[in-house]
Formats: structure tokens, sequence, C-alpha cells
């Protein structure tokens, strides 16, 4: 499996500075491998409403065709505003967790024929300005998803990364290198694009509805060798931007070191995991998985 990453590794002392430079740099004109190709933002929301419109206004529109918005229940003002502004808006009954807001994202993303599917969280963590950079691997055929990088992509701890993130986040790192024999400076963005060929190929409907949903699907694009790549963010944490706290963590921790676990029996053959089946081949992927619960399944506009 060929791994690759979009930018050259930089220097600790000059990676700051390629970051600022990153955020002042303009999108670049959409090019001609545009054509044809239907970009779907995915957000996978829950009590968004603060950070919500800043989020938005960060997407560089033309190059998106459409935005779904999927809330996990959120008690604030989240889906009102969602659908004030325009948004094809889904809405869980009941709170399902990160992974199972994202199972939604990507189901409704595949069913509107989406080629790419980014996903931006709505707390405006992660920056969406970075788009063009994200997607222009994909929409070249260099690969089958990109990962935005905040260890490529400045100095974590000074963007506000907590110091016990930044190291569980390397030691983590690390592990899941070695393990998929593979290099990626960092597994746990939330700033992701996917292609239509990887969100059909794995078995995503298997994973946890949990964070570590995150990194399952990372470990089933390696069985199946999805090209991965990674490109440069900055890291931003601040008061309003949604973060799970040292009990979550640890719990997040533990599940990938089980992930990793399954992974390697998996790939040795010693036993086999549903989860790392082909979705196209899986017959019990969506009895295994339960059914979405959706209210509003109709996108308000």
């Amino acid at each position: 499996m060929k791994i690759g990453l979009c930018v050259r590794l930089l220097p600790v002392n000059t990676m700051h500075r390629s970051a600022a430079r990153l955020r002042r740099t303009p999108s670049p004109p959409v090019p001609p491998s545009r054509r044809g190709k239907k970009i779907i933002v995915v957000m996978p929301a829950y009590n968004a409403e603060k950070t919500l419109e800043r989020t938005l206004n960060d997407i560089p529109r033309p190059w998106v065709d459409d935005i779904i918005f999927t809330d996990d229940c959120s008690r604030d003002g989240t889906v009102a505003l969602a659908r004030r502004l325009g948004l094809k808006v889904f809405v869980h009954e009941s709170n399902r967790g990160y992974g199972g807001n994202q199972k939604t994202c990507y189901l409704e993303a595949l069913k509107m024929g989406g080629d790419i599917m980014i996903m931006v969280h709505p707390d405006h963590q992660y920056d969406p300005r970075v788009i063009p950079q994200l997607i222009l691997p994909l929409l070249n055929g260099e690969c089958d998803a990109v990962f935005g990088s905040r260890m490529l992509g400045g100095r974590p701890l000074e963007g506000g990364m907590p110091k016990w993130k930044y190291l569980a986040n390397i030691f983590l790192t690390a592990l899941e290198n070695a393990v998929f024999y593979m290099y990626l400076t960092e597994y746990h963005s939330g700033l992701r694009a996917y292609s239509r060929r990887y969100l059909q190929t794995v078995n995503f409907l298997a994973n946890s509805d949990d964070f570590v949903f995150d990194s399952e699907i990372i470990a089933q694009g390696v069985i199946h060798g999805m090209r991965i790549r990674e490109i440069p963010i900055e890291t931003r944490y601040f008061p309003e931007a949604s973060q799970i706290g040292l009990g979550r963590s640890l719990v997040y921790g533990l599940s990938i070191l089980k992930t990793l676990v399954k992974f390697k029996l998996h790939k040795k053959g010693l036993l086999t995991f549903r989860m790392f089946n082909d979705q196209r081949t899986d017959p019990a992927k969506r009895r295994a998985s339960g059914p979405v619960q959706l209210s509003g399944r109709k996108p308000k506009r």
C-alpha cells in the first residue's frame, strides 16, 4: 500500500510559519478536474449554535455542491439555526454519539450521489478554508482519503491543545503507524475527505457509534488498500469548541487499542471481524448495525 504526504516535512521552527502562510493563502482557482465531481460537506453537529455560522462563512462555496447537516439531539438552538441558514438538516431522535452521527452523514451523502465527502465540524475547531487543498489529491485521483494534520500544520500546544492530549496523540499515532505499517503524522483529526470508493468499500456501518469510529474507519481503509494522504492544518482550541475530557479520552484510547488488536488478528487470519468485510459483499451490514433513526427525513430548505 502506497502512503504519501501532500507536503514535505518541515523543521519545527518553520512549521509554525508555514501554518500562518496557509491561513493567509487564498483558495486556488477551481480546477477542470472539479467538473463532474459532486462534492458534499457533511457536518456532524451537537450543540453548535454558537459556532455554526462562523464555520459556514469559511467554507469556500465554489468548491462545494451541497452541505448536509446532521444534528445529534442538540439541547440548544442548533437545529433551528441550521434550518434558517438553508442547510439540508437531519435530526436524530436520540443522541447516537459522534460515530453514529457520521454514519448518518455518509449514508445521506452517498444517497445524494456525492463523489467526495468532506467532514467539517461545525464547532469551528478546524478551518474549512483549506477544503481546496484537502480535496485536490482526490480530484486528481492520487488517493482515496485526505486528512488534515495538526502535527504537520504548526505547533499544536501553541494552538491551545492540552499537553496531555498532545502527548497522547503522539503515542497513539506512533502505535497505529507501527500496527498498520504506514506513516501518518496524526490519526485523530476531525477534518477529513473521503472518496465515494472509500465509503462504498469499508463497512463503516459496523463501526462504533462513539469517538473510536475515526480510528476504525482508517483501519478498514488499510485492510482494503485505500491510499491516504495528509495536508497541514492549524490547531484551534477555544471555549466554544467541543472536546472530550480526560475520562472519555481514556475510554477512547483503550478503544483504539482494542481496534488495533482486532486489526492484527483479522490481518493474520486468526479471527475474522465483520467490520473489516467489504461493505458491498456484507449482507448483514444493515441488520447488524441497526436502522438509522432520524426525524425530519426530508431535508428542510
